[in-house]
């Protein structure tokens, strides 16, 4: 598979945080530990491992074997990995995002694969030690809108729930065959109606698709709505309660951040936590006069009875954005966490966090991002005349430069224009020796053939343009394709508009990335 590389900032699709970290500039450095270099990765390994205890890695595999209890046919390689999960040899990639309906946006699937092929990649580089990805799924968020829908071959689909509110992984299937399974293309993948048709829950659902694509290569997934996994978090829960510190530390950070030009991503809590209520809701905590409150309910605790939950029923408790990160590194023997441009940007806010509860902080790896070029696309660029990097020009400057290999004349007639601004300035020079009342009338008729001079310039271009109608059509056709609503492939389309037609995508893409080369890539299928 021909590949092309372009610098992010090339792109001119990534924020000045991502591009600027890439580049490492000196006043991002204060914001994370270690630059995504294979170099930084033996420190990282060694610092984890004095930090990471054997109870934790124990309660990890533990939580993990339930989970893993209900699926049949676990794939070899990822029985393997939670064997060598045992070991305080092992160490692990990780990535999260939402339960996205059907994987969702293309990026789901770029994050998986960067940090499995970065798992292998460290494998060949530290042999003695084994590395394990792991997809967080986030099963405790709430927002429902975000996940129930995707987009595939220009069409939305989406689900309607019975029940929203609460954690959106403990969300039953009921109309999800009726909404979306039976409306699929017939040439859907069998695994991807085998997840949702024999799941019980989203997050049941999503674990069997993940394991059905992914399986192969060892990915395992966790599910931090876990008591088991909740007991870890008690003390974060007990310093939230008493000393509201991680909003203290965000919000010293992010006016360092906006000082230094750095708009910041995620919004910091006077409690970053939320109360999972007896119906299942998921509601914010929010001081109210001399309790804490659970907000649109009636529930209000002091501070001592807040205190006595969090000890006895850890599990009633859920991290919001600021404090599921750490959340996440407490469970896991963690190096690296692999995410999009956004999610660096808000990691970027919690490194003090990290620091007040004593956890590394890991390696922030921007995931690959990258265009898939299919093969009539391809066919259609070159037929054009442009190179794969072309397409993220502007479509004028794109036409332009289309225009000129088809040979297209440019019209301009601004040397016209100003020959007869020349000789109308003569003419009122003289109307203003002979008759100064006449200039007024010739500045009008100066203006008017200008106009009518700009009038036969813009029939005369479309004129030009017409001529290569049909090649113009295909580039417009071709950039919509692309980049449909003006976004890159990645953010709008679902894998199933590549899997379809190509099968092997998923291993093109383990081939295809390189995570530490911190470049965009462009996939052209042969």
């Amino acid at each position: 598979m021909p590949l092309h590389h372009l610098d992010y900032k090339t792109t001119g699709a990534f924020s000045s945080l991502l591009t600027d970290y890439l580049a490492q500039r000196p006043e991002l450095q204060p914001y994370y530990h270690r630059f995504p270099a294979m170099e930084s990765f033996a420190a990282q390994i060694e610092e984890k491992k004095q930090a990471y205890t054997p109870e934790a890695r124990q309660r990890l595999v533990q939580a993990l074997r339930e989970q893993y209890a209900d699926l049949a046919d676990i794939h070899p390689s990822v029985a393997a990995n939670l064997g060598l999960l045992e070991k305080d040899t092992t160490f692990t990639v990780v990535t999260g995002h939402q339960l996205n309906l059907l994987t969702g946006p293309l990026y789901f699937v770029y994050k998986i694969v960067t940090a499995i092929k970065l798992c292998q990649q460290l494998k060949e580089q530290h042999p003695q030690y084994d590395f394990v990805p792991v997809y967080w799924m986030a099963t405790e968020d709430h927002d429902f809108a975000e996940i129930n829908h995707f987009n595939l071959f220009g069409k939305r689909y989406e689900w309607t729930a019975a029940e929203v509110g609460g954690p959106v992984g403990r969300l039953q299937l009921d109309g999800l065959a009726e909404a979306i399974l039976d409306q699929l293309p017939a040439d859907v993948p069998a695994l991807f109606h085998q997840a949702y048709r024999e799941a019980a829950t989203l997050t049941e659902a999503t674990r069997q698709l993940t394991h059905a694509l992914f399986g192969e290569l060892g990915l395992v997934s966790l599910d931090g709505d876990s008591p088991t996994l909740k007991q870890a978090f008690v003390p974060v829960l007990e310093r939230e309660i008493r000393e509201q510190a991680s909003n203290q530390a965000v919000q010293a950070t992010n006016a360092q951040l906006e000082a230094a030009g750095y708009k910041p991503q995620v919004y910091s809590r006077p409690f970053n936590l939320f109360f999972i209520t007896e119906e299942g809701k998921r509601e914010r905590l929010e001081p109210e006069g001399d309790c804490i409150a659970v907000r649109n309910t009636s529930l209000c605790y002091n501070q001592d009875e807040l205190l006595t939950l969090a000890q006895q029923h850890p599990e009633q408790f859920s991290p919001n954005v600021v404090l599921r990160p750490l959340y996440q590194e407490i469970l896991l023997p963690n190096l690296c966490y692999v995410g999009g441009g956004a999610e660096v940007a808000y990691w970027f806010q919690l490194k003090q966090v990290f620091a007040d509860n004593a956890v590394p902080f890991p390696i922030l790896l921007p995931r690959n991002s990258a265009l898939y070029l299919g093969r009539a696309n391809a066919g259609k660029l070159r037929k054009l005349g442009l190179t794969p990097a072309d397409l993220f020009k502007p479509l004028p400057e794109l036409k332009k430069q289309v225009g000129a290999t088809l040979g297209q004349e440019e019209v301009s007639l601004a040397a016209q224009q100003q020959a007869l601004a020349a000789a109308f300035k003569e003419i009122s020079d003289l109307a203003q020796r002979l008759d100064p009342t006449l200039v007024k009338t010739v500045a009008a008729e100066a203006q008017k053939v200008a106009g009518g001079v700009a009038g036969l310039e813009k029939r005369l271009s479309k004129a030009a343009e017409a001529k290569h109608e049909t090649a113009y059509s295909q580039l417009t056709a071709l950039k919509d394709k692309l980049f449909p609503n003006g976004s890159l492939q990645e953010r709008e389309d679902n894998v199933l508009s590549i899997l379809i037609n190509n099968p092997q995508f998923v291993a093109q893409l383990q081939e295809a990335f390189e995570p530490l080369a911190l470049q965009f890539a462009i996939l052209e299928e042969e």
